[in-house]
């Protein structure tokens, strides 16, 4: 999390003269005010970002202040002609240099002494040449692409206004311009100072295969160039988000097996028929936001995974997905093979992103009988997991009619299949928190083993033996519960045990046992939640379930919360904006047994799941 914060960080302060574009009389009297020296270090930093300049190099240093620790990240960009740059970013606990050249694109690793090379031509269209760079960088989708074509259109002097006013401009406050005795711009906000040195000409280019003592690997160049272009773009999008994301067209659809639509400003979509027919529904309506899940995960996550582990992280999730693949049902596969159909995407990719390891951090809770004011079980969920790489773009609740299975709600992500939250029509809730054990992954994908609870189990006890019986993967928690009985379990489960924890039991990690209550959480979360629970203990109804789940339970990642009443087939959803965590965010009450008497007519096959 903290690298994903320092590439924000490094992100915020280079693109600080995009930003600070406010016209108006202020501006225009800062700018006639600005020191010639200032306009004098920023034209021709303009003018290289600008592409004006065939060639030319920047070196920054940026200080700044992340998880209240003093960092610097340092940085080298030059561009050698229009195809052929360097780029070179440092950090105290990272490092990566990519060198373009016409044949060749290498994207190295200095502190795992690794490099990652492809050679030949370019056609995808998400490539790197310098050459109309910023248009693919900065689409409509971020905020930034507007003001980005502003200032770089703009003299010197305009711009110099601009970002004072911005800024505030005054030496008391700490912010501002300036420059430093060797003539390089200095940028001061708040939090971070950025320092920016314009050379014409820049160093002479290395061959971009050419790193003694590293070890080498190939990668398809398309690839390379792919995962670097849509990572960058798909972080500028989550970090400074344009209206289309932050208020999307709320537009309902249809098409055959499946319709979108939007219920307070959440969407949901329903979905029926065979494994294909739902897959391909799904990617029918979702396709935008499936996009956008698939950049976030692979492209944006994926990337920094790679620059902290020295490995290629698709590479990574596709072994994941060769081990895993053989616990996973055909009818999942189909749908997802379906999904990746209509996606247009290969559906060998989309498969291994669809067992991503859910490493989350969360909590769940479970209260009935004497604990609440009614004697009726109330399930909660709370999923803590990044934020930062823009998952809550692709919030998505979905309801599922396969034909032959039992029918379910899905508080998930477009694009994936699997469960992390949900609930099926026979009362039967689930929640998972994910623990350690990365990498071991030899058997039936959490998410897998989640969505066919919801599709298969009748019972509290028909949950338990599905765990029992089926190979596990890494270590997770998790909460079933079971409405019809006012029943409910915590779980913790590894590949190589499973653990049940029942009300009112006592355990090591969970403290004393609360009579008819399963609460399950770390730390100082813990603490706070079963405080809570006794603190109001026999007065909870949905209003104070919901209350559970506020912070600090919910931590600042907190991406969805959902209130389970499975005896009523109720069940309410937060989501997380790009502003606010899923717990200051409204919930949103929904009825599966009404959504569900809604879908399209049922067939003969789902009447009998029932």
């Amino acid at each position: 999390m903290s690298r994903l914060i320092s590439w924000r960080a490094a992100c915020a302060v280079a693109v600080v003269l995009l930003t600070a574009c406010t016209s108006n009389g202020v501006a225009a009297e800062q700018a006639k005010a600005a020191p010639d020296s200032v306009v004098a270090a920023l034209r021709p930093i303009l003018s290289a970002l600008a592409g004006r300049d065939t060639s030319f190099q920047i070196d920054g240093r940026l200080e700044a202040r992340i998880d209240g620790t003093p960092q610097v990240i340092t940085l080298r960009l030059a561009r050698h002609n229009v195809r052929a740059f360097d780029l070179e970013v440092t950090h105290a606990d990272y490092s990566v240099a990519i060198r373009r050249r016409a044949n060749i694109t290498a994207m190295a690793l200095p502190r795992h002494r690794r490099v990652y090379i492809g050679h030949g031509t370019v056609s995808t269209p998400d490539h790197l040449s310098p050459r109309g760079i910023a248009a693919r960088l900065l689409t409509a989708r971020t905020s930034v692409s507007l003001a980005a074509a502003f200032i770089l259109s703009r003299p010197p002097e305009a711009v110099a206004g601009f970002v004072l006013a911005t800024l505030g401009g005054k030496a008391a406050s700490g912010t501002g311009l300036s420059t430093a005795k060797d003539g390089s711009l200095v940028i001061r906000t708040r939090d971070a100072s950025l320092r920016l040195t314009h050379i014409a000409k820049p160093l002479p280019p290395e061959p971009a295969d050419h790193w003694p003592g590293y070890q080498a690997t190939r990668i398809p160049r398309d690839e390379l160039e792919r995962q670097l272009t849509r990572g960058t773009r798909r972080t500028l999008e989550v970090f400074w988000p344009s209206g289309i994301l932050t208020s999307p067209t709320q537009q309902p659809r249809r098409v055959p097996h499946g319709e979108l639509r939007w219920i307070e400003g959440q969407r949901v979509v329903l979905l029926h028929g065979t494994p294909g027919e739902v897959g391909t529904a799904h990617g029918q309506l979702l396709r935008s936001e499936a996009l956008a899940c698939i950049d976030s995960v692979l492209h944006a996550f994926g990337t920094v995974q790679t620059i902290r582990t020295g490995r290629w992280f698709r590479h990574d999730l596709e072994g994941a997905y060769t081990r895993l693949s053989p616990h996973i049902p055909s009818r999942h596969k189909q749908e997802t093979r379906s999904l990746a159909g209509a996606l247009q995407l290969d559906t060998q990719l989309v498969q291994a992103l669809n067992v991503f390891p859910e490493l989350f951090h969360c909590s769940g809770f479970a209260l009935f009988g004497r604990a609440t004011r009614d004697g009726k079980l109330y399930h909660g969920r709370v999923l803590d997991y990044m934020t930062t790489i823009g998952l809550q773009d692709a919030a998505t609740t979905f309801v599922v009619k396969v034909d032959g299975r039992i029918p379910f709600a899905n508080v998930g992500y477009a694009g994936f299949i699997g469960s992390v939250s949900g609930m099926n029509a026979r009362g039967v809730s689930l929640g998972e928190m994910g623990g350690k054990g990365e990498g071991q992954w030899d058997g039936a994908p959490m998410s897998t083993l989640m969505r066919r609870a919801l599709e298969e189990c009748h019972t509290l006890e028909d949950v338990m033996r599905l765990w029992e019986s089926s190979p596990r993967t890494c270590e997770y928690y998790y909460v079933f519960a079971d409405g019809k009985t006012n029943r409910a379990v915590g779980v913790a489960a590894t590949p190589d045990s499973i653990e049940w924890v029942y009300p009112g039991r006592s355990h090591p990690r969970l403290g004393e046992g609360i009579p008819d209550a399963i609460v399950l959480s770390a730390g100082n979360r813990l603490a706070t939640l079963r405080q809570r629970v006794q603190s109001r203990y026999g007065q909870f109804d949905a209003r104070l379930g919901k209350w559970l789940m506020s912070r600090p339970v919910a931590m600042e990642s907190n991406l969805h919360n959902v209130l389970f009443v499975p005896a009523d087939g109720i069940f309410y959803v937060a989501n997380a904006s790009h502003a606010k965590p899923a717990a200051e965010r409204p919930y949103v009450k929904f009825n599966l047994h009404d959504l569900l008497r809604s879908m399209q007519p049922a067939t003969s096959k789902d009447t009998a799941a029932r």
